[in-house]
């Protein structure tokens, strides 16, 4: 498929989507050598629709839903983090295979570089001890609340996982109300349980 471009005069350039793909790479590259990239993302599509990456030097930043609005996402970011961003795909390539084989069922934890920038205070120190509970089991909101050092703060420890920004890779869809119903989440009720049933099998 080619895409045109309309250069002064009225002439049109065809490119190639495959040229445009290697080009979009190498700005990528130079930017990363030059330091001139300070978020990097892609998409991938997984059986919960299309998921949002974002790096940073440090870390994996962010996460997010089709339901979030992935270009809303990157305007946060852009506010929050720096304006400094790049469509740069091979940089997040580690993560989307890790990703890739959580769903598969061939992963059952993550090994990635964290930047939890984007979570302070109480809401962080939540976030710190999701990878605690491990696969395939689920804890409440009170015991995440206790865990995290302030065992009365359970609407506090359920707004820190409804506002996850690494949803999947930190595990807050294991977090379940003390009746087992399975509260809030921030890919929706549907993306949960399927978690959730990804992981019982």
């Amino acid at each position: 498929m080619n895409t045109d471009h309309e250069l002064p005069g009225g002439l049109e350039l065809a490119v190639d989507d495959a040229e445009l793909r290697v080009l979009r790479d190498r700005l990528a590259e130079r930017a990363v050598e030059a330091g001139l990239l300070d978020v990097a993302y892609r998409t991938i599509d997984t059986p919960v629709g299309s998921l949002l990456l974002a790096a940073t030097p440090a870390g994996l930043v962010r996460v997010a839903y089709a339901s979030e609005g992935h270009d809303a996402v990157l305007g946060t970011l852009a506010s929050r983090v720096s304006p400094r961003i790049l469509h740069a795909p091979h940089q997040l390539d580690a993560v989307a295979r890790e990703l890739t084989e959580y769903f598969d069922g061939t992963r059952q934890r993550f090994d990635l570089p964290l930047d939890l920038r984007l979570a302070s205070g109480f809401r962080r120190e939540v976030l710190t001890r999701l990878p605690a509970i491990g696969y395939g089991r689920t804890a409440s909101y009170a015991a995440v609340a206790a865990a995290a050092g302030r065992p009365r703060a359970v609407r506090a420890a359920a707004t820190a996982c409804a506002t996850n920004p690494l949803p999947i890779v930190v595990p807050c869809h294991r977090v379940i109300r003390s009746d087992g119903s399975p509260g809030r989440y921030l890919g929706g009720p549907a993306a949960k349980q399927l978690l959730l049933t990804l992981e019982a099998a």
